[in-house]
């Protein structure tokens, strides 16, 4: 129930900020920045990066927020625009080669001993650990992540399916460890 209230004062902020509220653009930025922050730093696994896509993302959310047709897909738009900026980061700091969600690999020095399960997820390449924040930490519907993410929703449930056999997996060898 209080994340349909949190949704529907979402679209109302949204609506305002169609129409040139910026109070109501000031406290979308503090609705969100910190949500939008998390999912940048899971993705670039860099502090100082995810401040910078974070910050890029509100540029194209700021200049792009009149053409949002639905403000019920605020939520997913956003996830997209932070991933695509991530995308772009990634690219720019880890090689020359065109990045999608699909081809990233870890950023250097992200492997390291595990002690809980936000290290564990780490192990997993950024695709799949994308689709797992969205869906149980973000708790996105998998239509949600399908627009974030740019994919057909078919691709979620395959990804999500595998990262959790691979999560499972990780856990099971990092109990062994121990």
């Amino acid at each position: 129930m209080r994340d349909e209230l949190s949704n529907l004062e979402d679209q109302l902020l949204v609506m305002d900020a169609q129409d040139g509220s910026s109070k109501a653009m000031t406290e979308l930025v503090s609705r969100w920045n910190r949500r939008m922050w998390v999912h940048a730093y899971r993705l670039t696994s860099d502090s100082g990066g995810a401040w910078d896509v974070t910050q890029q993302s509100w540029v194209g959310i700021i200049k792009g927020i009149r053409k949002l047709n639905d403000p019920a897909s605020f939520r997913g738009w956003v996830y997209r625009i932070v991933t695509n900026k991530s995308m772009d980061w990634l690219k720019r700091n880890i090689s020359d080669k065109a990045v999608s969600i699909d081809d990233v690999k870890e950023p250097a020095g992200v492997e390291s001993k595990s002690y809980g399960v936000a290290d564990l997820l780490l192990k997993l390449d950024v695709k799949k650990r994308a689709v797992i924040y969205l869906r149980y930490f973000e708790d996105l519907s998998l239509v949600d992540i399908a627009i974030a993410l740019q994919i057909p929703v078919g691709t979620v449930k395959s990804r999500l399916y595998s990262a959790k056999m691979e999560f499972k997996q990780i856990w099971q060898n990092d109990a062994n460890n121990y």
